[in-house]
C-alpha cells in the first residue's frame, strides 16, 4: 500500500484527546417497593375534580348568598358580524338584505350592513346584529332561516366574522 507522507505504518501517529477520563459511577440501588411518601402526594393531586367537603359547603353559601341578594341575573348580550355570500355576481343584493332582515325573532335586532367585495365584480353583504343569548342561537339562526326556502335562493352560506360578548 503506497501512502505518501508516511514511511512506516502507525509509527509518530498519537490519538489525544482533550475530555477528562470519567470513571464510571455506581448506579443507585433500585427500591423495589413504592415509597409511602409518594403515595401521600397521590392523595393531595384529584385528577377528576372532585369537590371536597370545603368546596361543597362554599358553593352552597354563594348559592345562598345570590338568592337571598334577590337580584334576577341578566341575560348577555352579543354583537355578531356576518358574511352573507351570494350565488353569483348576478343575484340581487337588495334583494338578499331584504330576505336577512325579514328574519325576526325575539332577541334578534339587525344592525347596520355594507356591501364588500370578494371579487371578480361578486360582492358580500356585512350585516350586525345584536342577539341576546338566551333568546337567539346564531347556529341556529343560519341553518333554519337563512339557509333555506326563500332566502337560499339569494343566499349561498354564511360566516360568522365577529362574535363580541356586550
Amino acid at each position: 500500500m503506497d501512502i505518501r507522507g508516511i514511511s512506516e505504518e502507525g509509527k509518530g501517529v498519537k490519538i489525544e484527546s482533550s475530555a477528562p477520563v470519567v470513571e464510571e459511577a455506581p448506579s443507585p440501588a433500585i427500591d423495589d417497593k413504592k415509597g409511602s411518601a409518594a403515595d401521600d402526594d397521590d392523595d393531595d393531586m384529584d385528577l377528576f375534580g372532585e369537590e371536597t367537603e370545603e368546596e361543597k359547603k362554599a358553593a352552597e353559601e354563594r348559592a345562598a348568598a345570590v338568592k337571598a341578594s334577590g337580584k334576577k341575573k341578566e341575560s348577555g348580550k352579543s354583537s355578531v358580524l356576518l358574511d352573507v355570500k351570494p350565488w353569483d355576481d348576478e343575484t340581487d343584493m337588495q334583494k338578499l338584505e331584504e330576505a336577512v332582515r325579514s328574519v325576526q325573532m325575539e332577541g334578534l335586532l339587525w344592525g347596520a350592513s355594507k356591501l364588500a367585495p370578494v371579487g371578480y365584480g361578486i360582492k358580500k353583504l356585512q350585516i350586525m346584529m345584536t342577539i341576546v343569548d338566551d333568546l337567539v342561537s346564531v347556529d341556529n339562526l343560519i341553518e333554519d332561516y337563512l339557509l333555506v326556502e326563500p332566502a337560499n335562493e339569494y343566499i349561498q352560506s354564511c360566516d360568522i366574522v365577529a362574535f363580541n360578548k356586550i
